[in-house]
């Protein structure tokens, strides 16, 4: 069942699958973590005093996390979900093993990661309220658009899931499989 314009890939092959997630995080990347980015330290070029050698062990694991945590989550996609990130060719399975299973939202994680992982390398002002504003932002599309999106099309597993995996923090939990 689609809803909300999102549409249950039907794109069989995972080699495809793959090659439209790839696509789409390039696009994706292309806009949210090189353009904005560089949009808000051009609009705000001030730059905040911390030193480079922490900015650049924060940044550096930030940002390599983030890009892991991505890419793994677009494999998880692919195989399991059989769909991939982009709502016209979202995943016809409820994704809830690999990164999914510590968080519901493990993408939007590794987005910011990279976001916030710029802000700290390059020490600027823009890049920071970026960050602040990018997170605000995907919460609230989670909240209010992703989540409602996914209880209509997968109802009560979605809810059990819920129940189970924290929306972005690792909290322990009782974790019986969904």
């Amino acid at each position: 069942m689609a809803s909300r314009g999102i549409r249950p890939s039907t794109t069989t092959s995972t080699t495809a699958l793959w090659a439209k997630s790839v696509l789409n995080a390039v696009l994706f990347f292309g806009m949210f973590m090189v353009a904005a980015p560089a949009l808000a330290h051009w609009l705000l070029p001030r730059t905040l005093p911390l030193p480079f050698a922490l900015r650049a062990i924060v940044a550096a694991l930030l940002c390599g996390c983030g890009v892991l945590l991505w890419g793994t989550c677009l494999d998880v996609f692919s195989r399991r979900g059989r769909g991939t990130p982009f709502p016209l060719d979202a995943p016809r399975r409820l994704v809830t093993t690999g990164p999914f299973w510590v968080v519901r939202n493990p993408i939007m994680v590794g987005e910011l990661a990279v976001i916030w992982g710029e802000a700290v390398y390059f020490a600027s002002l823009g890049i920071l309220i970026y960050a602040a504003v990018a997170s605000i932002a995907g919460h609230l599309a989670v909240v209010y658009v992703e989540e409602p999106e996914l209880r209509e099309r997968f109802g009560a597993e979605y809810d059990a899931y819920c129940r189970k995996v924290s929306r972005w923090w690792p909290w322990p939990r009782h974790r019986a499989r969904v």
